[in-house]
Order: structure tokens, then C-alpha cells, then sequence
């Protein structure tokens, strides 16, 4: 064992110099901020740190002793037995300063992995502290100052950044009186009575927001509420963070480019518990709830299905109290604001961060380079030669952290989200030049990296900012993910045991290859060690259908951008082809498409082949999805590795979806079922099936489900009928989605009603039609499908022969709080995907849990729900997965019904307006072109359109069909999906934060 023995000077005494009797001695500056005002730096010589050994694999842990000092001595003994970390002195010594507590002297021992730090102290008389109490609850000080920060090995100290921190001394006499009182307060968590939550609210009115308390308006008094909620948001995100390093889990880090979170305010009093108590506060004072939480802008952190997804998961793992971190990015502007002029699709900038957002916490000092360009060298190091990456650019990564609470626990956990800020260092050369100009130019070079979702890629610059942007947020979540481990261990041999990536598609894909760099390069682990944790590590998850979709990055632009990851992928990718040969032959074909790297004019790096190969997991979002990617995507792979290959259907949060958006719903269900717990264990909810047929349910339920959309439809300014079947389709506009089959079939009963006589338009079910959603600023055809719902719309709308039996409404700007006024009042869905093109279809199960029907192609995760609520239950249309392929070779051959070419007819020589505009839309559908059988599905179509109407009519029928909906709905949770995601993939388990 080496001692290292040093004495810390009181006030008024002279230096003396330090006796270190072990010989194995290097030289390390530590600075000890003492508890004094005449503070001075001392530099100290420090025991080399032992190499690592099996013994210095223990999970995170700290042990404070409180033990009887030596000869008598006037002073009590604190030892301290936990790793050494940067900063963990100065963690001590602010504990000991802020208790007014003086340390007489100090020694450091090693043992294994391990610094015991043995401390003398007395209280600020120079008497020795012998109160029990007291001792207790300093030493529980120290445990959670040590064990509670996992960010603490990266702050930077006050006195890095030149500021002299003097903290008062407690005087004698008070200093007991004062400690007890700290202690107190640090063990009581804020209150949540109506007194307390007003003062809090008034007291951010004042000092957060800077407004009198006298008047203030309500988007003041949102900011106010919101900080009111996130104090206690942190409260227990701290104590959670707490239980992690005390308990030493192994820690999923959820790796995403997109997070759709939306507003925050709701879902988070839910989950905290204080709902209600809040709403009462902010009665009392004057204000509603419900007001206060429309100010509150949309988080728009992505493009749809697969973000949302990301929120979802994130809600579920905190709920089900798992040791998570999400990482993406801050987008300074989140997905484009859509706007309708003259019904064409425009887009803006969405300023999502103009008025600032309370829910995050910008940590300043938690910065990590990240480079870019540049070159590689060689460099020997113990006789060995190792890369050397010199880069040509550096910016840096600050972190902004969001606090996800879990339901009906304290566990929060946290979503870190990366901001691209200009380098200091090349900031500080650009000002010394003179050049300030230059120096501007680099920070909005710099900031451009983190601010848009998915930058236009069809030009070279877009395409480089675009990789650089994934490579930004990779390798500032990489850096994160190996300093928290590097905290607490020393052997990486223990890496896989302690951390599991998951990769949310291929767009993080590039975190393998910034593993394997930092493992060789920075940690000299070597290639089959590095390899073998690579390997161990990563998950991966695909959302794509189809090979085409795949993510590519051309080698020129890697090679110049990253050299040394290109380095490292060919590398990866000799050496699996080597060992694929011995496995397969010489098979070049197979040998072609198993590559990484894809031959031809332009030489593309394949980023799923990479995930594939590296990921000792790949997941498909469905039944249907894994089964397309083994037998079509990822054949080879599949043959290759069948073990390799698994589906977790995706699930949605029934608290976000019910609970949040649906109150009067989960208040029914909560009734009906004897319990809340459903919120937790959506399971419960297949109770609902004994109550199916349930007279006095059935009252309830429908009165539930006259959660009309006047509200919403006022957007459009359309008047309409409360008795009318409210027809919802909302989803990203895209060909496979096929909102054009929906607007001709609207197109087709227009058609038929204006045809009918008087009685036969007495039996025409009404119809509210509302379709929303966004068209990508490029896609053209999208575009135009867009402007084909406004003007037969306008068409439509206006006539005074339709009346109230028909209506059509577009819902512009389509996201998640639009999506929470929509989803309860709809009464069917349409999700008319052309099969085989939906990986699984997550808009569904939101409308599935709040009893509404759907009307569906067998396509993504409709089988799974075919089975959970059955085909009775739902309006299922179209061809089969299996019957695609043999339409499509069909061509011209293909018959399509006479219904649907009287409605392209109609479009095509101008009913609706705009005819040469529409050509090519209807070129799109026209036999021998329609690839995504709009004709081919259309009588089909109509027929599950009828039979919605004659279930509509019959309401007992349709209210137990909803019922029976909802009830079968529980797959589909996204807790279900974590906890196989969990259990099967990722080896973490649950780490509850105790109450």
C-alpha cells in the first residue's frame, strides 16, 4: 500500500513541507480549496495509481467511517474509501467548508483501485465534533456530494475560470444551530400544498421571469408554473441520479437524432403526481390550468413516427424505473411550421426557442471537442505504433439536460441534448489575430451544425453538414458515455458489463466506429479487444422497408470529413470479408451486397451493413417488419446470422395518449375498472371486455366519445354537425400513405350524394373527413396531394346540395398537441399504407387505446392488433404483403374499377379546378403507373367505407366494437416494448429510486 501524508494550514501558520514515505511517487497537482479566506493552492505529490486488476471492476460505490483518531487526538477521523476522480478533493473540502468544519490534516492510501482518504477534522473552534446526530448527517453529506453528481468529473471549478469563491465561515456558537438547520432543509423536499405552490409560482413570477407579482399574463404565468414544476422535476431527478451511483447498474444510453417530445407542462405534473394540486394553486390565484398549458410551445424534435417513438420510450423507461440517458440534439429550429396559403404548403422556420424553454437546463460546463477533417499520423507509444487523428476544425458540444419524470415513482431520469458552439481555443486565436470577422463566421459555422432537423441533402454542402451533424452528436455522446464510466472504473474489460448503446436507426450508426476509434487511439486497447467490446455493446433498431431507403454516406465525403473513421470502417470491413469468404465462397454477388463499402461510380459507405455486422442485435418494429427484413432487406444477413434477428412491435404511452390528452376517458376506465393502476399496467386494460355489453357502460362510453372536434374543425372555419362520424387521417404526406386513395374516395361519395334523390340522402351517414399532416419541403407530389384537399374542399364545403352530409377539413401544422386535440375526438382512422411499406405504424395505437375504430390495410403492426381486438372489430381492406408484388408485375393488365376512373376523370378535366397542375398527379395513378395500387385497393376501399357506415349506425354495435378496441390495446403500450427491449436486448434491469 502507498501513503501519502499532508498536513492543511489554518489561518495565521506557516508552510511547512510534506513527508511521503512511499517511493513510488509521481508528480500530480491538486488543488485544495480550504476553508478559509486566506486560501492558497498547494501542490502536492501523489502514489501512482496501481494498474488495473479485476479487483478495480466494483460498481460505483463511496464508504464514509467516522473512527476514534490517534493518540488522543483533539479531532475527529472521517475515512473515505471510494475511486479517485478529478475533482473528487475539491467535492470533500466544499462539503466540510460550506459546514463551517476546519480539517486539521489528511492522508492518502491506495488500495487495489481504490484512494482511502483519511481526514481530521474539528469544528471551527478547533474542538472535536463528538455529537452523534451530527456525525451522522455529515457523513451522510459527504456520501451524497461524492456519490451524487454523475456530471462531477466535468464541471469546471470556479478558479479555472479565474473567479475567487469565498464562501462565509460559520462562527462559533452557530455553527451547530446553523448545520442543523441546513440539514433540514436539505432532507425535505418541497412542498405541495396550495400555499406552497403559490408562493413558489409568485416567487419565479418575480425572480424568474423578473415581472411583479401584481401583474403579470399568462404566458408569464406558464414560465412561472413551469419553473415551479421543474424544481421539483429536479428534486428527484437528483435523488435518482443519486441511487444510480450508489447502486452501480449497468446503463442503457438510447442514442436518437429525433425526439419529438412536444409540451411538457401536462405530462409532467401527471407523472409527478400534482395535477390536481397545481390546478388548485392557480385557481386560487386567479388563473386556469388549462389555460396556462396552451402557452406552451410544441419541442417539434423530429419528423413523426420514429420521434414520437423516442418520446414514448423515453416516458416508459423512466416509468419502469430502468438506469437510461437518451442523447440527441437541441435543434435551434425544430421541423418546419407548415402554413396554408390559398392551399398550398409553405414552410417557415419553427422558433421553437425564442421565448426559451423552462424545461431544460443548459450545462455550461459540460463541453467536449469534437473534431473534424483533418489528418492521420502514426505515433509509437511503449514501443508500439498507434493513430493519430490531427484534426483541421474542433467545435464544441455544450450539453443541455431535460429531466423525464416515470409515473407512480421518483425515478427521473434524463434527455441530454447537444448544442454546437465554436471551439474557445480557435475563437481566442481568431481575436488575438485581429481577424473578428473570421472569428464571427466560425461560431455561426460552428452553430449551424445543431440548427435544423435533417439539412437539405441534395447539394455536397448539405450532404457535408448533414454527416456532420450526426458525427457531432455521436461523438459528444461517446466522449459522455466513456467519462461516466471512466469515473467509476478502470478496466474496460468491464465496459459491456456497465453500458449498452442502442442505435434508434442508422443515423447514430456512426457511434460504432467512434468507439472503436477512441478504444484504439486514446485508449491502446488493441483491435480484437477493442472488437470484442464493439460487439458486445451495440443494439440496433431499423424503421426502414426497403433496401433504397438505406442511409449512405459517400466515401470522398467521409474520407475527407472523418479519415480517421474511414480508416476504421474499411478496416471493420476487410476483416468480415475475410472471414465471410471462409464462410460462403467465393460468392462476389453475395460478397457485393454483404459489403460495407458499395462499389460504383460513386463509392458509398452503407451504414446499416455497418450497424449489422457490429450490433449483436438488430430489431424490426413488428412481426410483419422482421419478417420482410429476413426474407427481402437483410436476406444474407439473416442466412448469415438468423440468431442476430428480432422484432419488438412498437408501443405508444397510454400516459401521454390517455391520461394527458383523454381525461374524461381514463377517469371512465379508472371507474370501470376498480383501479388506476392500469396507468402503470396498461395490461389491466382487457378488464374492459367483461363490460363490453354493458348497458350503463355503453351510456357512459358514448357520452365519452361526443369528444367532438368543433374546436379543431373552426381552423378550417367549417361549420359542422355534432351527429356526423368524425373520419380522421393524419400522418406524414406521402405516396405509401396514400392520402390520395383517401381523397378520391371522398371524391367518390360526393359524387354519389350529389347523384341521390332526397330520400336516399336521408339514409347517408354525415360525414366530418379531416386529414392533417406535413409534406417534406422537396416532395412535390406530397405537395400537390395537399393542394387537391384544399379545393376539393373548397368544392365540397360550399355546396349547398351536401349540406351537413359531407365535410372536408385539412388541419395545417400537424404535431403533437394538435395530435392530443384530435386523437379523442375522432371516431374512425384511416391508415391505408399500401402493404408491405409500414416497418409498424405507431398513430394507430394512440387512436386504438382511446376506443376508436380503425379502417386498415394488413400492413405493419395492424396484423398484431388484428389479433389483440379482432377483425371484427376493425375495417380491413386491400391487398395482402404477399399479393403486392404480383399486382405490381401486372402493369397496364391490371384492372381497376370503373368508380375509380370516374374520379380521376373528374380531376383530370378540371372539376375541382387547377386541371394541368393535377396532370401529373393523376399521370401517378393512371394503370401501369401506380405503384402504390391506389386503383388496385379502391373498390376494396369503398366496400370497408360501407361497412364503417352500417356499424356507425348501429350505436350499440359500434360503442361495443370501441369498447373492445381500447381494451385490446394494451400490446401496444410502449412500456411492453421497453421491457422486452430490456429483457431480451439491452440486460439492464430496474433501479428504483426509494421513496
Amino acid at each position: 500500500m502507498a501513503t501519502l501524508s499532508f498536513s492543511i494550514l489554518r489561518p495565521n501558520t506557516s508552510f511547512s513541507s510534506f513527508q511521503f514515505p512511499s517511493k513510488n511517487v509521481s508528480s500530480l497537482p491538486i488543488l485544495l480549496p480550504l476553508p478559509h479566506r486566506n486560501t492558497l493552492p498547494l501542490t502536492l505529490s501523489a502514489a501512482k495509481r496501481p494498474p488495473a486488476t479485476s479487483e478495480n471492476n466494483a460498481s460505483a460505490s463511496v464508504t464514509v467511517e467516522i473512527v476514534a483518531p490517534e493518540n488522543n487526538d483533539n479531532s475527529t477521523a472521517f475515512v473515505i474509501r471510494t475511486r479517485n476522480r478529478l475533482g473528487l478533493l475539491q467535492t470533500i473540502m466544499r462539503v466540510f467548508n460550506v459546514l463551517g468544519i476546519l480539517i486539521d490534516k489528511a492522508t492518502v492510501d491506495c488500495e487495489g483501485g481504490y484512494f482511502i482518504k483519511k481526514l481530521f477534522v474539528t469544528d471551527s473552534r478547533g474542538n472535536k465534533i463528538d455529537d452523534q446526530k451530527s456525525l451522522e448527517r455529515i457523513k451522510k453529506a459527504l456520501v451524497e456530494a461524492i456519490d451524487g453528481d454523475d456530471d462531477a468529473a466535468v464541471s469546471v471549478s470556479p478558479a479555472a475560470r479565474g473567479i475567487m469563491v469565498r464562501k462565509p465561515r460559520l462562527e462559533f456558537g452557530e455553527e451547530k444551530i446553523k448545520a442543523e438547520r441546513m440539514f433540514g432543509l436539505m432532507d425535505v423536499f418541497l412542498k405541495n400544498d396550495p400555499l406552497s405552490l403559490q408562493k413558489d409560482i409568485l416567487d419565479h413570477v418575480e425572480f424568474t421571469v423578473a415581472k411583479s407579482r401584481f401583474n403579470f399574463d399568462d404566458f408569464e404565468a406558464y414560465h412561472a408554473l413551469a419553473h415551479s414544476v421543474r424544481d421539483r422535476l429536479i428534486e428527484r431527478w437528483h435523488d435518482t441520479q443519486i441511487h444510480f451511483n450508489r447502486k452501480g447498474p449497468k446503463r442503457l444510453y438510447f442514442l436518437s437524432l429525433e425526439f419529438l417530445m412536444g409540451r411538457s407542462l401536462s405530462n409532467t405534473v401527471i407523472n409527478l403526481g400534482v395535477r390536481d394540486q397545481f390546478a388548485d394553486a392557480l385557481s386560487q390565484l386567479g388563473f386556469e390550468f388549462e389555460v396556462l398549458a396552451e402557452q406552451e410551445g410544441d419541442a417539434c424534435l423530429g419528423n413523426g413516427g420514429l420521434a414520437r417513438l423516442s418520446a414514448c420510450q423515453m416516458d416508459s423507461l423512466a416509468t419502469l424505473d430502468y438506469p437510461a440517458i437518451g442523447y440527441g440534439l437541441r435543434y435551434q429550429y425544430g421541423l418546419f411550421r407548415q402554413v396554408i396559403l390559398d392551399g398550398f404548403q409553405h414552410e417557415q422556420p419553427d422558433y421553437w426557442l425564442n421565448f426559451g424553454n423552462p424545461w431544460e437546463i443548459e450545462r455550461v460546463h459540460i463541453t467536449y471537442p469534437v473534431k473534424f477533417y483533418g489528418t492521420v499520423t502514426d505515433e509509437v507509444l511503449n514501443k508500439e505504433k498507434h493513430k493519430v487523428w490531427v484534426p483541421g476544425e474542433v467545435v464544441e458540444a455544450v450539453a443541455y439536460d431535460n429531466p423525464i419524470p416515470g409515473y407512480g415513482t421518483r425515478n427521473t431520469i434524463v434527455l441530454r441534448l447537444w448544442a454546437a458552439k465554436p471551439s474557445d481555443q480557435h475563437n481566442m486565436e481568431s481575436y488575438n489575430t485581429g481577424d473578428y470577422v473570421d472569428a464571427v463566421v466560425n461560431r455561426q459555422r460552428a452553430e449551424s451544425i445543431s440548427s435544423i432537423l435533417y439539412p437539405d441533402d441534395r447539394s455536397y454542402q448539405g450532404k457535408e453538414l448533414q454527416l456532420k451533424q450526426r458525427y457531432f452528436f455521436v461523438s459528444a455522446s461517446v466522449q459522455d458515455i466513456i467519462r461516466r464510466f471512466k469515473d467509476t472504473h478502470k478496466n474496460f474489460n468491464e465496459f459491456p458489463e456497465k453500458v449498452a448503446l442502442q442505435l434508434n436507426d442508422t443515423h447514430p450508426s456512426l457511434a460504432i466506429a467512434e468507439v472503436m476509434r477512441v478504444l484504439l487511439d486514446e485508449e491502446h486497447l488493441g483491435w480484437n479487444r477493442a472488437w470484442d467490446i464493439i460487439c458486445k455493446i451495440f443494439s440496433y433498431t431499423t424503421h426502414t422497408v426497403s433496401s433504397e431507403a438505406m442511409e449512405k454516406i459517400p466515401v470522398d465525403l467521409m474520407g475527407s470529413l472523418l479519415p480517421r473513421h474511414l480508416q476504421i470502417i474499411y478496416d471493420i470491413n476487410f476483416n468480415f470479408m475475410e472471414k465471410l469468404k471462409k464462410m460462403i465462397g467465393l460468392d462476389y454477388d453475395r460478397l457485393a451486397r454483404m459489403s460495407i463499402v458499395e462499389e460504383g461510380a460513386v463509392k458509398n459507405i452503407r451504414m446499416a451493413n455497418l450497424s449489422i455486422i457490429c450490433c449483436h442485435t438488430v430489431n424490426g418494429v413488428s412481426r410483419l417488419h422482421l419478417e420482410l427484413l429476413k426474407t427481402k432487406v437483410f436476406r444474407d444477413f439473416y442466412e448469415l446470422w438468423p440468431h442476430k434477428f428480432h422484432y419488438k412491435t412498437n408501443g405508444v404511452t397510454q400516459r401521454r395518449w390517455i391520461v394527458v390528452s383523454n381525461p374524461s376517458l381514463c377517469a371512465l376506465i379508472s371507474k370501470w375498472l376498480g383501479t388506476e393502476a392500469w396507468i402503470r399496467d396498461i395490461d389491466l386494460l382487457i378488464g374492459l371486455r367483461d363490460h363490453a355489453t354493458n348497458a350503463e357502460l355503453h351510456q357512459e362510453w358514448k357520452m365519452e366519445l361526443c369528444n367532438d372536434l368543433m374546436l379543431v374543425c373552426t381552423i378550417g372555419n367549417v361549420q359542422v354537425s355534432l351527429n356526423a362520424m368524425f373520419d380522421v387521417h393524419t400522418k406524414r404526406i406521402h405516396e405509401y400513405k396514400r392520402q390520395l386513395l383517401n381523397i378520391l374516395g371522398i371524391i367518390h361519395r360526393y359524387d354519389s350524394i350529389k347523384n341521390m334523390n332526397k330520400n336516399d340522402r336521408k339514409k347517408v351517414v354525415p360525414r366530418v373527413c379531416i386529414i392533417s399532416g406535413k409534406a417534406a419541403p422537396g416532395y412535390e407530389i406530397a405537395k400537390k396531394i395537399i393542394k387537391l384537399c384544399h379545393v376539393v374542399a373548397e368544392k365540397i364545403n360550399n355546396d349547398n346540395d351536401i349540406g351537413d352530409l359531407l365535410k372536408l377539413v385539412f388541419i395545417p401544422d400537424y404535431n403533437v398537441s394538435v395530435a392530443e386535440l384530435v386523437i379523442p375526438g375522432a371516431d374512425l382512422s384511416q391508415h391505408l399504407s399500401t402493404a408491405g411499406h409500414e416497418a409498424s405504424g405507431t398513430s394507430s395505437m394512440k387512436f386504438l387505446m382511446n376506443g376508436c375504430l380503425l379502417l386498415a390495410t394488413e400492413d405493419g403492426s395492424t396484423i398484431e392488433m388484428i389479433e389483440e381486438v379482432g377483425r371484427e372489430n376493425m375495417f380491413l381492406f386491400g391487398a395482402s404483403v404477399n399479393d403486392v408484388p404480383a399486382l405490381r408485375e401486372k402493369g397496364p393488365a391490371l384492372k381497376v374499377p370503373l368508380q375509380f376512373l370516374r374520379v380521376v376523370r373528374m380531376i383530370r378535366d378540371g372539376h375541382f379546378g387547377l386541371k394541368d397542375y393535377f396532370k401529373s398527379l393523376c399521370d401517378k395513378i393512371e394503370t401501369g403507373n401506380d405503384y402504390f395500387l391506389v386503383g388496385a385497393d379502391f373498390a376494396s376501399y369503398l366496400e370497408a367505407q360501407a361497412a364503417a357506415d352500417k356499424a356507425f349506425v348501429d350505436e350499440d354495435r359500434w360503442t361495443q366494437m370501441s369498447i373492445l378496441c381500447a381494451a385490446g390495446s394494451g400490446k401496444f403500450s410502449s412500456d411492453r416494448t421497453i421491457q422486452e427491449y430490456a429483457e431480451k436486448t439491452w440486460g439492464i434491469q430496474p433501479c428504483r429510486c426509494p421513496s
